[in-house]
């Protein structure tokens, strides 16, 4: 039987984080980024970071995966 449902929106960032089994709070302190903004980043697939924050984003992303590149998971 199907179940319907809302589903969590999970941008790029988002479900990378969900796969290798890590929290919101874990990316925040890895990122020292807002727990606001990181709550943004994981569910907007839309969302478009300034360039500061993108770094710190990027820094901590490449934590999890080396060769990951900020078009990877954002249009920029």
């Amino acid at each position: 039987m199907f179940r319907f449902g809302k589903r969590k929106l999970r941008s790029k960032i988002g479900k990378l984080i969900d796969k290798h089994g890590y929290t919101q709070e874990e990316f925040v302190s890895a990122s020292g980024i807002s727990r606001n903004t990181i709550s943004r980043v994981c569910s907007d697939p839309k969302y478009v970071p300034s360039a500061g924050v993108l770094k710190k984003i990027m820094k901590a992303v490449r934590s999890i995966d080396a060769g990951a590149k900020a078009d990877d998971y954002f249009d920029l």
